[in-house]
């Protein structure tokens, strides 16, 4: 087993992963996948939240996924490290087919924060554009990282979860 160097602080970035499943052996999807994400190069993990149990949001007839969040300190830049989670969901046998949205899966991962930057570039924005709206994320991002303002929303994630009505998305 090869050790991989922790990242030296001089070009750490904090990066916060939206994680869901509601195909196959769900539980076991996110735990494959946060190894993965801590097994990254130059990047460890943070922290992972509790998984919990949401219903599906899009197309009828979806069972229930199961949601978590993690923290990671990485040096990748955010295009390298959206691609490595894209590359996760695939090993994870998830096809993304165009024009398909909200459907069931075996693995979503979603960048949803790295530091306090704004990027809006075709297929890469940060913070992700529904964080504000969606509780299966806020829920459990906000036991790990509470306190992390979203820009451009100027809110902290413990904040905009508060602001969710009761059954929020």
């Amino acid at each position: 087993m090869t050790h991989q160097p922790t990242p030296g602080p001089a070009h750490l970035h904090r990066a916060a992963i939206a994680l869901g499943a509601n195909l196959g052996d769900r539980a076991r999807a996110i735990d494959s996948a946060t190894a993965a994400i801590a097994a990254l190069p130059m990047t460890a993990l943070e922290a992972r939240s509790p998984v919990i149990e949401t219903d599906p949001v899009g197309p009828p007839g979806q069972g229930p996924y199961l949601n978590a969040a993690a923290t990671i300190r990485t040096s990748l830049a955010p295009r390298e490290l959206l691609d490595a989670l894209l590359a996760m969901e695939r090993a994870h046998g998830r096809i993304r087919a165009p024009g398909e949205r909200w459907g069931p899966r075996t693995l979503d991962l979603d960048l949803l924060l790295y530091d306090d930057r704004i990027i809006r570039e075709p297929g890469l924005e940060i913070p992700h554009p529904r964080l504000h709206e969606r509780a299966f994320v806020l829920i459990p991002l906000s036991s790990i990282a509470g306190d992390w303002i979203v820009p451009g929303l100027g809110l902290t994630v413990a904040q905009a979860r508060a602001r969710l009505p009761a059954a929020g998305g």
